[in-house]
């Protein structure tokens, strides 16, 4: 099944069966240099993927994190979707996160993807705001994000460290 897709891009549902592909973006120190975890362990691979599934079914939240396979190789390349937080600076909120093997870095495949994702979420969902928590550090998200239409409205204290809050609307901003 297909959720969305670009020219370069399928975004699709995880399936367990993923977890030899994303096991080895997931261990990556570049990849999770952001991550309050750091690289992740073959098993920590397979807890997200399960619990990916988990927010799949509509009695969770009818959406997740999906797959993100590059077309012209027929590989999986890392994540891009959605992701609830209950509180963020004490409001509820989704956000759209990604990751995805240094491979395919800096060749905008990222923003494809979270363009790709966003519009969906407006489209299908029916979402009118949806965010990403960015630490200052990770110059490469912000760019992401910023080309993606997101803009930067905040710094909260998160995961017990600063991160900027982007934010992108259905229609104008409200602000």
């Amino acid at each position: 099944m297909v959720i969305t897709e670009t020219d370069r891009l399928v975004l699709r549902p995880f399936e367990l069966s993923d977890l030899d592909a994303l096991t080895p973006i997931l261990a990556d120190p570049e990849v999770m240099r952001f991550s309050v975890s750091g690289p992740w362990s073959r098993e920590r691979t397979l807890r997200f993927l399960q619990g990916c599934v988990a927010d799949y079914a509509e009695e969770r939240w009818g959406f997740g994190l999906w797959a993100v396979v590059h077309k012209r190789d027929a590989q999986l390349i890392g994540y891009c979707g959605l992701s609830r937080f209950a509180d963020v600076d004490g409001v509820a909120e989704v956000e759209i996160g990604f990751r995805l093997a240094p491979e395919y870095w800096g060749r905008g495949l990222a923003t494809e993807a979270v363009r790709a994702v966003r519009d969906y979420a407006f489209e299908h969902l029916g979402m009118r705001r949806l965010i990403s928590m960015i630490e200052p550090e990770n110059s490469r998200s912000i760019r992401v994000a910023e080309k993606a239409g997101m803009v930067r409205e905040k710094e909260i204290w998160k995961w017990g460290r600063p991160v900027l809050v982007y934010a992108v609307f259905a229609g104008p901003s409200p602000m």
